[in-house]
């Protein structure tokens, strides 16, 4: 017999990126969406999947800072085929497409990591890839507000550097920098070549971070953390960020890289927050510590931290910054949603495709409870991780 084409999604609540309807059914043909239907108008001959009662199906979470996962490391290994099992281990928890993030290192790494991010794009193995890109995080940075990144590499750019990085590519180029440390112009070249541009550990006033903006920079990494406080006399990058209207903030929420309740204030002035992980190694792994630039890291409840107690990045992943968000913040589920899905793909500029239920839309959906934000089953253009559905 032959075997149905069409596959129906049935969820007694779907969020469609927008609003939530109730026992709906996302028909997908092949790898995207062809439309939501009520359940009970489902044609004949179309392969259904009935999600347990009670269930939750939405887009895909979108996640752009992702260091590691399944006990990867990107620095260690910033290839495609790291890259793609950094991805395995995240799509248990949600999310479906992400973009690896090489934190501060080597010029030679950071070639290594720009073909990935040509590689990975492809999928090594011919489908629809969950990679997007590559985000360099470094080495352009404040030697002043370093975090945890070696500073024997942060360093400015050279004319090689924006060679470099303006060469034409597959994929999404995704690079976080301090505004005070690169030359004049260097971040209009890079938004005119397409690069996505992001203000992050850095010691920026107020007024560089305008000028950057002014230039092209639209994103801010991991708002808060490693970059100049907020001060009466010098409001510095976060200011900026926070009166935006068109800013992307990524927000962190772990409930220790940031106080909950900086969050929820900041959440009253964004315009356009981003749930990120910043994951390392440890999640979907099996092991609690690893080693990032000659120093040991171990998890402490969803953070990673260095021997002497510097944060390392977290052992976040995306379901449990949902269900924080949530939590923590008092944020609606159908917003929270939306800061993993629709807002980095509008970011990104990929919202005609990806973080939405919407007929044209690449079928990455992801099931879940969401008493506890369980992840149940996800779908990568229309392919499941679970064999029963």
């Amino acid at each position: 017999m032959k075997k149905p084409t069409l596959q129906a999604i049935v969820a007694d609540h779907v969020f469609d990126g927008a609003t939530v309807r109730e026992h709906t059914a996302v028909v997908v043909d092949g790898s995207r969406i062809v439309d939501l239907v009520p359940a009970a108008k489902l044609s004949a001959g179309i392969s259904i999947h009935n999600l347990p009662e009670g269930a939750w199906l939405a887009p895909g979470f979108i996640d752009l800072q992702v260091n590691g996962g399944g006990d990867v490391l990107f620095n260690d290994e910033p290839t495609a085929e790291a890259a793609l099992r950094i991805a395995a281990a995240h799509r248990k928890f949600g999310t479906t497409s992400l973009l690896p993030t090489l934190i501060t290192d080597s010029p030679e790494k950071m070639r290594l990591a720009l073909d990935t991010a040509n590689a990975g794009t492809r999928d090594l193995l011919g489908r629809e890839p969950a990679i997007l890109g590559v985000h360099l995080e470094g080495p352009y940075l404040s030697s002043e507000n370093p975090g945890v990144h070696d500073v024997r590499y942060i360093r400015p750019p050279s004319p090689d550097d924006l060679a470099m990085l303006i060469a034409p590519r597959e994929g999404i180029l995704l690079v976080t920098l301090a505004p005070e440390v690169v030359p004049p112009g260097f971040v209009a070249n890079l938004a005119a070549a397409g690069v996505r541009v992001s203000l992050g550990h850095s010691m920026a006033t107020y007024r560089q971070t305008c000028a950057a903006m002014a230039e092209g920079l639209t994103g801010f990494t991991h708002l808060f953390n490693a970059m100049r406080p907020l001060a009466s006399r010098e409001p510095g990058p976060i200011a900026r960020a926070l009166e935006s209207s068109d800013a992307w903030c990524g927000l962190i929420a772990d409930g220790v890289h940031v106080d909950p309740a900086m969050l929820r204030l900041a959440l009253r002035g964004l315009g356009r927050p981003m749930l990120v992980t910043d994951a390392m190694p440890p999640v979907g792994g099996c092991r609690s510590s690893f080693s990032l630039c000659g120093q040991k890291i171990t998890v402490r409840e969803q953070s990673c931290v260095t021997e002497q107690g510097t944060l390392a990045g977290t052992a976040l992943d995306m379901a449990t910054a949902v269900k924080n968000c949530v939590r923590l913040l008092g944020v609606a589920l159908p917003e929270a949603l939306r800061f993993a899905s629709a807002n980095p793909a509008a970011f990104l500029g990929l919202d005609k495709m990806l973080g939405a239920l919407a007929p044209g839309y690449r079928a990455d959906l992801v099931a879940f409870d969401p008493d506890e934000m369980t992840v149940l089953a996800t779908w990568l253009a229309g392919s499941s991780d679970r064999s029963d559905f």
